[in-house]
């Protein structure tokens, strides 16, 4: 395997590891989330397993092993009602975003435009989420830059 078939594939190994955290994620916001947004969350979860289930495939294409899902995982704060899912499907989003910027930079062809793709909807899940949005979605080193000042809706 070439040097860029395999960064590619290490690449998007951590997609789908960030997609089967994003699928048990939302399983959490999904017990917590007020009714009201009960359809986003929903969609979301969808558009993850989705995603993860995409990913699956395109790593046995290239030969690998398709890194399993955790059976459980960390979160990173405690979520003990609606806010502070809407602030976790936030959260779930960014990191997920981050994942695809590195895949978007190791892949090409058809593989970089679905990250792109995939980069792009977590952006725009992670503003309606947050209320606001980062000058750079997907890149760490804008993370801590202030977003907008719109307070999410829980």
């Amino acid at each position: 395997m070439s040097e860029e078939k395999a960064a590619e594939l290490t690449a998007l190994q951590a997609a789908l590891a960030a997609e089967h955290a994003a699928v048990y994620g939302y399983g959490v916001v999904g017990g917590r989330i007020r009714e009201g947004r009960r359809t986003e969350a929903k969609a979301a979860y969808d558009g993850h397993r989705a995603r993860r289930d995409a990913l699956v495939r395109e790593v046995r294409d290239l030969g690998g092993r398709p890194v399993a899902a955790s059976a459980a995982y960390a979160l990173p704060f405690a979520v003990p009602d609606s806010a502070a899912a809407v602030r976790l499907a936030a959260e779930l989003e960014e990191r997920v975003a981050g994942v695809y910027s590195d895949l978007v930079r190791a892949s090409t062809g058809a593989v970089r435009g679905t990250a792109a793709e995939a980069l792009r909807e977590a952006a725009v899940r992670a503003v309606r989420w947050r209320g606001g949005s980062v000058p750079f979605p997907g890149l760490a080193e804008r993370a801590a830059t202030p977003t907008a000042s719109a307070t999410p809706t829980a």
